[in-house]
């Protein structure tokens, strides 16, 4: 019988059925793997990158707030042009988050595209399979043949089995039918997420060029107040050596209170019959040393002096920003802030000294254990020597001078060895 035959060619393709049902279940789960699980890890980026972007915006935002309250004198200032090469960094670090982002869409996008052309392959091969089972079907509709097909059997187990494979087929047709419409909707999903990724990339790289045109304004204004304070470089350079002068005295401060607690510590164990360590120089009392290895272990992870603020000149030597040939040094770093702000013990301890000295003000020099803690140019102050101090606790008003400027300058030591404050602190607030 020419039915029989033809079914008994099929056979094989109709014993597939299984295997191939399984490679529907792994296609589905290759649509979500290949297709969604990217989706998510890129909007997790994404989210990070437009929380950077938000965190610099909003400093340069208070930059200006700062910058506007230095220009209340409508005369050039060292600060402003700090504040300025702080805003104009700031500036170009949001450019280069923008940069990124846009950098991250275009992955994004060819990721999109790839999928697409993957996927249209895919529906494509499916349909194709599909065309071929129903011109199968059409051909051998006949149910005499099949049911011709099915006595032939040579027991009734065979015929149970091509019984089963017939309900099999019939299945399979109806997932494959199912498998193209599911793979039409995600494409048809992923269509309209690449016109959206589109979207976003010309609204990044139009806010890009925005920036781009407000760092220029920003530059210009960095080399007019340059040239405005070039014109008092006899000014400057006083100013410069005045600052030098109060330094070497802060410094010489903070060198003498570490002596006397050094001289203290070694009085103490002559008394005791001991010796001072190495690692206990300052023969610290175990509540002590706790304090100080507790401190130590919280590096980077430090409060910031003032509840907000930019760091307005860093730690170390650097190029004068105006003075050509001369080099600046600075054993802390200087934070300026809004007028009337307060500071704040960084860690808990001790207040070891007081004092006022010409260019900064009152100062006050926390113990922490082993570690110092200073904070220059305050005003009114509210501790005193030998007051215990806890994380965070308001110790006084930072000072604001005739140009609107209102600056903290935060020193760190660690016995007799100044350390760069930023390695302690916070990153941000």
């Amino acid at each position: 019988m020419p039915g029989l035959t033809t079914y008994k060619l099929s056979v094989l393709n109709v014993i597939t059925v299984h295997a191939e049902k399984n490679m529907q279940k792994l296609f589905l789960l290759f649509l979500f793997l290949t297709f969604f699980t990217p989706q998510l890890i890129a909007q997790d980026k994404k989210s990070q990158l437009e929380a950077r972007k938000a965190k610099i915006e909003e400093e340069i935002s208070y930059t200006n707030k700062l910058l506007s309250e230095t220009k209340k004198t409508k005369q050039a200032s060292l600060n402003q042009l700090l504040l300025l090469n702080k805003k104009i960094s700031k500036r170009q670090e949001l450019i280069n988050a923008i940069s990124n982002e846009v950098n991250a869409i275009d992955a994004k996008i060819r990721h999109t595209n790839d999928t697409i052309t993957e996927l249209r392959d895919n529906i494509k091969r499916l349909k194709e399979e599909y065309a071929k089972m129903i011109y199968y079907s059409q051909k051998n509709r006949s149910s005499y043949s099949r049911l011709m097909f099915i006595f032939s059997a040579e027991s009734f187990n065979q015929a149970y089995q091509r019984l089963k494979y017939f309900q099999q087929y019939s299945s399979y047709r109806k997932n494959q039918v199912r498998v193209i419409i599911e793979s039409q909707e995600v494409l048809t999903g992923k269509l309209e997420l690449l016109k959206k990724q589109k979207a976003e990339k010309l609204s990044l790289k139009s806010l890009e060029e925005s920036e781009k045109q407000k760092l220029s304004k920003e530059k210009n204004e960095q080399d007019q107040t340059v040239r405005k304070l070039s014109q008092k470089e006899k000014e400057l350079l006083k100013k410069l050596r005045e600052n030098e002068r109060a330094a070497k005295k802060l410094q010489k401060a903070i060198e003498d209170i570490i002596a006397e607690e050094l001289r203290k510590a070694r009085e103490e164990a002559r008394k005791a019959g001991t010796k001072p360590t190495a690692d206990n120089a300052f023969g610290l009392t175990p509540t002590e040393m706790k304090l100080s290895t507790s401190f130590a272990g919280n590096k980077g992870n430090l409060p910031w002096p003032t509840e907000r603020g930019v760091i307005s000149a860093t730690f170390g030597e650097h190029p004068h920003p105006v003075l050509k040939g001369i080099k600046t040094k600075n054993n802390g770093i200087d934070i300026t802030t809004s007028g009337g702000s307060v500071a704040r013990s960084i860690f808990e301890g001790v207040v070891t000294s007081t004092m006022t000295l010409p260019n900064y003000n009152n100062v006050i020099i926390i113990r922490h254990g082993e570690f110092l803690t200073v904070y220059s140019n305050l005003g009114q102050i509210f501790v005193k020597k030998g007051d215990k101090v806890t994380t965070k606790q308001k110790i006084g008003v930072i000072e604001t001078d005739d140009t609107g400027r209102t600056k903290l300058h935060f020193e760190l030591w660690k016995g007799k060895v100044l350390q760069n404050p930023e390695a302690w602190i916070l990153k941000s607030r």
